[in-house]
């Protein structure tokens, strides 16, 4: 998988939007928000040219203390919600 491009991450409060940059990426149906960790995640894949639920659970687990099974597990969610959200491809 891989992040699609023309979105703009922006801080919002203690959380982050995911913003359309372009007309074609801009949905106002939906808003597309994130915690810290999973604006931790956005960052990180988008400079990698593909990523997969293996690679989001090692890079919880090199910034947070958390156990590589419970990275995984979220890492997987993380992903079926950016994937409904039509954000990664």
């Amino acid at each position: 998988m891989k992040a699609k491009t023309g979105f703009r991450l922006r801080a919002l409060g203690d959380e982050f939007i995911l913003v359309g940059e372009s007309v074609e990426q801009v949905n106002f149906n939906k808003m597309i928000t994130m915690n810290q960790t999973a604006a931790y995640l956005w960052r990180e894949v988008e400079k990698l040219p593909d990523f997969d639920a293996g690679t989001m659970a090692q890079l919880l687990t090199d910034e947070y203390e958390v156990s590589y099974e419970q990275a995984l597990t979220d890492a997987k969610s993380t992903i079926e919600t950016w994937q409904e959200a039509g954000i990664i491809e």
